[in-house]
């Protein structure tokens, strides 16, 4: 009579385990990629390097003392251009973002040889296009944040794609024998729970910036989930059979 083969990662063959490795180690490269992304793109809205409250307040709610361009200019662009042409844009914003000084005093060809690479329909990018100066005088205006509408593309794409990467995650996590039930129910749900937190944070804090911790909350708890079940699934299937057999049926809670 033929050996049962119970289900469970620490019993699978190589074919398999290969399979959910693979997986796992790509998911997690494009996980520390979506950090450093995060980084460059939320990080520095303080002008300072590393992730804070302030990154998020200025990211979502806006600073309001001040335009976008200045916040750029003194964040995630800072390095874009030379020290003397970012002072003279800020300085022609607090002038007023004259149109005629906007040709006149060279913001023109600062845009040309700084911006337009990326702010143009010809670079592919959804960004501003700053060929045309009523483009650049909008972003001139009072700096309040993410937009609505970016907002909502940004929050569906989130919705879809991280849910989905969670699916496998937690689908392989789930063949993992040495998790209490409860713990593994609650580590598979975690994720789901903390991404509609983040993203719903996202829109309280456009609206009011107290909310700004709930962003680093969520964000910080998919994290860690997402840890817990990468390092549990790939001891259970590399590490744990040099040390015993399982005959447990994972699928069962056994």
């Amino acid at each position: 009579m033929p050996a049962t083969h119970n289900i469970n990662l620490c019993s699978q063959g190589i074919a398999l385990k290969s399979l959910f490795t693979g997986y796992l180690i790509v998911v997690a490269i494009g996980y520390m990629m979506a950090l450093v992304q995060i980084q460059f793109t939320h990080g520095l809205a303080d002008g300072e390097f590393g992730l804070s409250v302030d990154d998020i307040v200025y990211s979502y709610y806006g600073k309001r003392s001040g335009s976008v361009i200045e916040a750029k200019l003194n964040g995630s662009m800072q390095l874009m251009t030379s020290e003397e042409n970012r002072l003279k844009v800020i300085n022609w914003v607090h002038k007023g973002a004259d149109e005629k000084a906007f040709y006149d005093t060279g913001i023109r060809q600062i845009m040309d040889s700084s911006c337009v690479a990326c702010h143009s329909p010809a670079s592919g990018m959804s960004l501003p296009d700053f060929t045309k100066f009523e483009n650049v005088a909008k972003r001139a205006e009072t700096d309040t944040g993410a937009s609505f509408s970016s907002l909502a593309r940004i929050s569906h794409i989130h919705l879809f794609g991280i849910a989905f990467i969670f699916m496998f995650v937690g689908l392989i996590f789930s063949l993992a024998a040495g998790v209490p039930r409860y713990l593994k129910a609650a580590v598979v749900v975690m994720p789901y729970v903390f991404l509609i937190l983040d993203i719903s944070s996202w829109w309280l804090t456009k609206l009011n910036p107290n909310f700004a911790w709930l962003v680093i909350i969520g964000g910080g708890a998919m994290a860690l989930s997402f840890g817990f079940m990468w390092i549990v699934s790939m001891y259970e299937m590399w590490i744990m059979p040099r040390r015993k057999s399982d005959d447990r049926d994972a699928l069962l809670d056994e």
